[in-house]
């Protein structure tokens, strides 16, 4: 039966708000489909209720095969911002509009970045792990870190970029930014560096967030030599702190045990210091391990400390004249 309604093809992943207002329009025929369907089985559908005149699209690809299934597309519309899985040329040719939702999930997607920094750094998914498995006791070599302080190096300047910024500024961490299509008085005034050397920025960062569209230019931008660089940075950084903390000052510092001082304010010191990175595992696991027994450590250092001057004073009476003895110094003289 011939009707004017205008038929639209619509993912289930649209929002109640969003179906309420196509429900209650009395121009419009709105279809449910899978967010995930098989590209054949779209293309199927759309050719069971042609002619369609739009579609709202999740994943699903959409080119020249779904242009002539739907024999009359009026628009293509997607939700969300991406649209590498269209077919931006089919639809230029047939003069067919595509619309994305440019500022729908910026602030979803900056906070996600954030989510993902602060999984790495507070060893979310290991001491999760450790929690599950009964062993929270072995995490001393899982200690978490602080964002604070960090370096991260933004790489697209857009709705997305812009946000995470914001975000990891008011958390006090410094912020480059990678854009070439972005001045560097804008990235300044928005309180991050701005570098326009891609291959000398990535050993600065701590953490590198890409926020830059899918296209022949970005495809493959952190490709197996940039990887290989930021490992041998990252390494190169390790060594670092392995050579400054075991510079002989930095184990006197570390190391030294002033007299009085309480075992839990040394453990906390040690603690703070492997949070900042300066300390190998190894030195942080002895401290550790000092800090769960601290309490016979404190009970028993001092009668070890007994013993030992004990034994000390013992092998230097061996070496000692003895007392009850007087000392006479040879007379060479009186000899001959």
């Amino acid at each position: 039966m011939t009707t004017n309604k205008k038929k639209l093809l619509i993912t289930e992943s649209m929002s109640e708000h969003g179906w309420k207002l196509f429900r209650d329009r009395g121009d419009i025929e709105a279809i449910e489909f899978p967010n995930m369907i098989p590209q054949k089985d779209f293309v199927a559908l759309l050719a069971e209720h042609a002619p369609v005149h739009g579609v709202a699209l999740g994943a699903t690809a959409f080119g020249d095969n779904e242009l002539d299934a739907s024999q009359d597309m009026k628009v293509v519309a997607r939700i969300g911002v991406g649209f590498d899985a269209i077919n931006v040329p089919a639809l230029s040719k047939r003069k067919v509009p595509l619309m994305v939702a440019g500022t729908a999930n910026s602030p979803s997607v900056a906070e996600q970045a954030i989510f993902m920094m602060m999984t790495l750094a507070k060893r979310g998914v290991e001491l999760h792990a450790l929690v599950k498995d009964g062993r929270w006791a072995t995490r001393l070599g899982l200690l978490p870190f602080d964002l604070y302080g960090k370096t991260l190096l933004i790489v697209g300047f857009g709705r997305i970029g812009t946000r995470t910024a914001k975000r990891c500024l008011a958390m006090e961490m410094n912020v480059l930014v990678y854009d070439p299509y972005k001045s560097a008085d804008d990235i300044r005034a928005a309180g991050c560096e701005p570098v326009d050397d891609l291959d000398r920025a990535l050993p600065r960062a701590d953490f590198i967030s890409l926020h830059c569209p899918k296209t022949p230019e970005t495809v493959g931008l952190i490709n197996a030599a940039r990887r290989s660089m930021l490992q041998r940075a990252e390494l190169h950084r390790r060594l670092d702190f392995a050579k400054a903390a075991f510079k002989p000052k930095s184990l006197l510092d570390r190391g030294k045990y002033r007299v009085g001082e309480k075992v839990d304010d040394a453990a906390h010191i040690v603690r703070q210091e492997f949070r900042d990175n300066r300390l190998p595992i190894a030195l942080a696991a002895v401290a550790g391990v000092a800090w769960l027994f601290r309490e016979p450590i404190k009970d028993h250092v001092p009668k070890l400390a007994q013993k030992a001057q004990d034994l000390a004073d013992a092998v230097l009476d061996k070496f000692r004249p003895d007392a009850a003895e007087p000392y006479l110094e040879e007379d060479d003289e009186a000899a001959e």
